[in-house]
């Protein structure tokens, strides 16, 4: 009797084996979850133009403002009229950002810059100087001299390298002349052509 009892246990316990196998090894049942990549909204591209040091197009973060995209372009000019203009509002992606100029103010000739020079010593007021860029493909030793952090050696290698290689043909392409860096290139970028 007690081989039954231990025959019986042993068929109860291969059941429940063989029961737990088959809920194990089943293929799973609904739809698997398919993870997604996490949204990135694309940048607002603004086209800031006009009474700006640096007009140009600009990316921007959603929720940025006029005063933001002013600040990109290098802040506004003297000759700015910034009494139309609302420096809250949001920016709008493709948004073409015009900085009116003051009445009677005119926009600089294209191919100048705007250098506002400290006060005389009589204590007289500062006027806007206009002054032509400097092109590297074809300026003299004492005129690339002239720039800030360009001394007559570095004016010479920018000479040497453009005599071997060719003419620069973006103003970046001076970073390859050797003895000019990113910080000098900060200090004349915006005094150079080609």
């Amino acid at each position: 009797m007690k081989n039954a009892l231990y025959v019986l246990l042993g068929v109860m316990a291969g059941f429940l084996l063989a029961g737990a196998l088959f809920f194990i090894s089943r293929a799973p049942a609904g739809e698997p979850i398919l993870l997604q990549p996490a949204p990135t909204e694309a940048p607002l591209a603004v086209h800031v133009i006009g009474a700006v040091p640096r007009p140009g197009l600009y990316e921007f973060p959603e929720g940025s403002r006029i005063q933001d995209a002013i600040d990109a372009a290098g802040g506004l000019l003297a000759e700015a009229d910034e009494s139309g203009l609302n420096l809250a509002a949001l920016l709008e992606d493709g948004q073409q950002l015009s900085i009116p100029y003051a009445a009677g103010a005119a926009p600089p000739e294209e191919g100048t810059v705007l250098n506002l020079p400290s006060s005389d010593e009589e204590g007289g007021t500062d006027e806007v100087i206009e002054e032509e860029l400097i092109n590297i493909n074809s300026a003299t030793l004492e005129e690339l001299d002239s720039l800030p952090g360009i001394g007559p050696t570095t004016a010479q290698k920018i000479i040497d390298y453009r005599d071997e290689n060719g003419p620069f043909t973006v103003i970046e392409d001076i970073l390859n002349v050797s003895g000019i860096g990113p910080a000098t290139f900060e200090d004349i970028k915006d005094l150079i052509t080609v």
